[in-house]
């Protein structure tokens, strides 16, 4: 069994969005015509509650970009995004949902982020994730999404962690580059991993016979 994950593919990551994510909306038709080669797909999302440890609002004196320190965590400070209940945390209206087997919401511990969908950021607690796809019997993980150097590089180093034989759709990701050089270093940091960075057109092209 082989599964699709794909990272926050949400509004407020999306051009116009409050931590939008450049071209993000590139990658919605590439993404939807790849869930229908997977045995199981899953969608994540940021869901963030009001005053979220991750706000540079939450923190006096403090503006998205800084870096502080959160119980032991190094943690970058964002715009507020992808607040629970908010059109901005809301899947793309573009991206076709009716293929998704399953959405996973990340980021809910008021004290703690997310970038991973396997555990958050201080790796004290599990999402579940990995006991679901266990469950279902995969063997072999695509990550894909949004943005490159935060959730998607995360997610798919966790996922070579723990065995999984892991691929890294590179042209269905786009990252933020909020700093040169971000975006390479997160493409090396997940092949040094063990991921194997491939095209979409690997798994579109038809099956031979």
């Amino acid at each position: 069994m082989n599964a699709l994950i794909i990272e926050d593919l949400q509004n407020d990551f999306l051009p116009g969005g409050a931590l939008a994510v450049p071209h993000g909306d590139k990658i919605i038709p590439i993404v939807n015509r790849l869930m229908d080669h997977f045995d199981l797909v899953i969608a994540t999302k940021d869901w963030h509650p009001r005053g979220h440890v991750s706000f540079a609002s939450a923190h006096e004196g403090k503006r998205p970009g800084d870096v502080i320190d959160a119980d032991g965590v190094w943690q970058t400070l964002w715009p507020d995004h992808c607040v629970q209940h908010t059109s901005g945390a809301e899947l793309a209206d573009a991206f076709d949902v009716s293929r998704v087997d399953y959405v996973l919401y990340k980021g809910m511990d008021p004290k703690a982020d997310s970038y991973s969908s396997f555990f958050d950021n201080g790796r004290r607690n599990s999402t579940g994730l990995a006991d679901y796809l266990v469950d279902n019997l995969v063997r072999e993980v695509f990550v894909c999404g949004l943005a490159t150097e935060y959730s998607v590089r995360y997610t798919t180093i966790d996922a070579c962690r723990m065995d999984f034989a892991t691929y890294l759709v590179q042209d269905a990701c786009r990252g933020i580059e909020l700093r040169q050089g971000d975006i390479q270093q997160a493409l090396e940091d997940m092949v040094a991993a063990g991921a194997v960075p491939i095209d979409a057109s690997l798994v579109l092209q038809p099956l031979k016979t």
